[in-house]
């Protein structure tokens, strides 16, 4: 069960401490507090972990304070939507993130040189994007592939994005160590920018990796779905995040290995964007360039990613993580599908194009079905 106090009830209100002594006759359930500051008001929820079936509903909407009570009927409860129309919106380094915004990380899915990287940072500034992708530690399927510069590119990578006012970089981490580097990096440099951290696909189930980016609470987290994974169980690996404290997440989809998705690398998934906003309280992002693989164009002259980036931004995603560099051929990670750094211009123009058209449908369909 989830308990959902009144706007004015705070942890130190007088209807807050009365409703956690009338808790206190279930002592097998776990209460888990949870304060969440929204677009238009804060909420504060208490959740009742374990068997609640003891705990009548009626009787807890009744005691002073409680706006209602709500029954949880799925296993990821801290993220689940489950009827509640406020979503778990966040704000860092100044950038809202929630169900209506709308951002675009562009850059290296791993840093490979200096010079590359501050021409992307410097194309991003003239272009006013102030979020980034930038890799430091890069998981391949050969140990013989290039692996990332892991922490000794971070100190120039940090000093750089604070050169050109990036103000996030989004970053993957493959072991909980690495956040103890990055925030060295971070702390040596003097914190130019802000940093979320990925969980990449081959680590959607690292639960100890997951638990860990949970419990610290200075990095948002961005979680991309197992590509071998049903929905239900990337939503639960979430959980874990959600249940060590850190509820800043981003929930990104880049597409699920299936040969019926080929010639592309995966099967597009961003059909399910909506079915994530709809579950969840989570801003929802799309990674076009990793399903792809390629920078193919169909027909039409338009490239691959371009089109699935539409079909993500169409049914209204929150982020796009997409793969730029400034030169593709010699890039030392995926190359092939890294977008040439001198379209970035066409591209922002197609994505926010797009999303004009996706608000404008919005209004549409409300304003026609209310």
């Amino acid at each position: 069960m989830i308990i959902i106090m009144e706007p004015h009830v705070t942890q130190e209100s007088s209807e807050f401490k009365s409703l956690l002594k009338y808790l206190e006759r279930f002592p097998h359930l776990k209460i888990k507090v949870m304060e969440s500051k929204g677009v238009t008001r804060n909420v504060l929820e208490i959740h009742l972990i374990g068997e609640d079936y003891m705990v009548s509903q009626e009787e807890i909407e009744s005691l002073p304070g409680v706006e209602k009570a709500i029954k949880v009927t799925t296993k990821y409860r801290l993220i689940g939507r489950h009827g509640i129309l406020s979503d778990f919106g966040f704000e860092y380094k100044g950038i809202q993130f929630n169900q209506d915004t709308f951002h675009i990380f562009p850059g290296l899915c791993a840093v490979d040189t200096y010079e590359n990287t501050e021409v992307i940072f410097k194309t991003l500034k003239e272009n006013n994007v102030y979020c980034a992708r930038m890799g430091a530690y890069k998981p391949r399927t050969s140990p013989y592939d290039f692996q990332g510069h892991g922490k000794e590119c971070l100190p120039w990578l940090f000093d750089l994005a604070g050169k050109y006012d990036i103000k996030i970089i989004v970053m993957e981490v493959l072991a909980p160590y690495h956040i103890d580097e990055i925030k060295e990096a971070l702390d040596l440099t003097g914190h130019p920018c802000g940093v979320i951290l990925q969980i990449g696909t081959r680590n959607a189930q690292n639960f100890e990796l997951l638990k860990a980016v949970g419990r610290q609470k200075e990095f948002p987290v961005l979680y991309k779905r197992g590509y071998g994974l049903a929905l239900e169980e990337s939503l639960n690996a979430v959980e874990y995040i959600a249940s060590e404290g850190n509820t800043n997440i981003i929930f990104c989809l880049r597409g699920v290995r299936t040969h019926l998705g080929d010639p592309h690398r995966n099967l597009v998934d961003f059909a399910h964007v909506p079915v994530v906003k709809r579950l969840t309280r989570l801003p929802v992002c799309i990674d076009p360039s990793h399903p792809i693989g390629s920078r193919v164009k169909a027909p039409d002259g338009i490239r691959d990613i371009y089109h699935v980036t539409a079909q993500g931004v169409i049914v209204g995603a929150n982020a796009v993580l997409v793969e730029f560099h400034p030169c593709p051929e010699k890039a030392l990670c995926d190359g092939p599908q890294a977008i040439p750094l001198n379209e970035l211009p066409l591209y922002l123009e197609y994505v926010h194009k797009v999303r004009e058209t996706y608000l404008e449908l919005k209004n549409l369909v409300n304003e026609k079905s209310s």
